[in-house]
C-alpha cells in the first residue's frame, strides 16, 4: 500500500561540513576564560570574608583590624579616620555590597555567556535554575550586564557622596557624569532590543 501524498516527510538531517564542523567547535576556546571567571570569582568571596572579619574585629576591639578599617576607608590626600564611627561602618558596609554586585555580575558573566556562547547546561528541571537563565539569549544578557554595571556604579558614587567634602568639584561632577552615561547606554540597549523584538515579532505575523 502506498502512502498517502498528504503525509509529510520528515526532513533528513543534513551532514556538517567538516569546516564548519571546525569552527562551530572553536566556541570552546571560550571555557577557559570562563573558568578564569570563576577563580575571580574565588579572589572576591576571599576578598569579602577578610574585609568582614576585619570589620567584627573592629567592633571587637581588635587594633590591627580597627587599623585595616580605617586605611581601607581612607582617602588619598583627606584626613584620615581615626575612629571606628558609623561613616566608616556604613563605607565598610558599602564596599562588602560592592563586592557581592560585582560577584553576581560575575554569575551572570559565567553562566549566561555559558549558556548563550558555548554549551547549553540543561538546567530546566533543576529546582535552582536562575528564572533570567530560562529565556537568556545575548540581548537579555547584554540588558541585564548593564543593569548590573549600573547598580556598581550607583555604590561607587555613593560612597564618593558619603566623602564629598573630600572630593573637588571636578571630581564630583565627572563621577556623576560617568553614571549617567551608563544610565543611557543602558537605557539605549533595552531600546535597541525592544526594536528588534518588535521587527521579528512583525516579521513572524507575515
Amino acid at each position: 500500500m502506498k502512502p498517502s501524498a498528504s503525509t509529510d516527510e520528515l526532513p533528513t538531517k543534513q551532514p556538517i561540513p567538516p569546516l564548519a564542523r571546525l569552527i562551530f567547535m572553536t566556541r570552546w576556546l571560550q571555557l577557559p576564560l570562563y573558568l578564569g571567571l570563576i577563580l575571580a570569582q574565588c579572589v572576591y568571596v576571599f576578598h569579602f570574608w577578610v574585609e568582614l572579619s576585619d570589620l567584627i574585629g573592629a567592633v571587637l576591639g581588635n587594633p590591627d583590624s580597627l587599623q585595616h578599617i580605617l586605611d581601607a576607608v581612607a582617602i588619598p590626600g583627606a584626613v584620615k579616620p581615626s575612629k571606628l564611627n558609623e561613616t566608616t561602618i556604613m563605607l565598610v558596609v558599602l564596599g562588602l555590597i560592592d563586592v557581592v554586585m560585582i560577584s553576581n555580575l560575575l554569575i551572570m558573566v559565567i553562566i549566561g555567556g555559558y549558556e548563550t556562547f558555548v554549551s547549553r547546561m540543561n538546567l530546566e528541571s533543576h529546582p535552582d535554575q536562575p528564572e533570567w537563565l530560562s529565556h537568556v539569549n545575548a540581548s537579555v544578557l547584554k540588558v541585564k550586564l548593564a543593569t548590573a554595571i549600573i547598580g556598581i556604579s550607583s555604590i561607587h558614587l555613593l560612597k564618593t557622596f558619603i566623602n564629598a567634602a573630600a572630593y573637588d568639584t571636578k571630581t564630583l561632577l565627572a563621577q556623576t557624569g560617568i553614571h549617567i552615561v551608563f544610565l543611557f547606554s543602558a537605557m539605549a540597549i533595552a531600546y535597541s532590543d525592544r526594536i528588534m523584538a518588535q521587527t521579528a515579532a512583525i516579521s513572524d505575523s507575515h
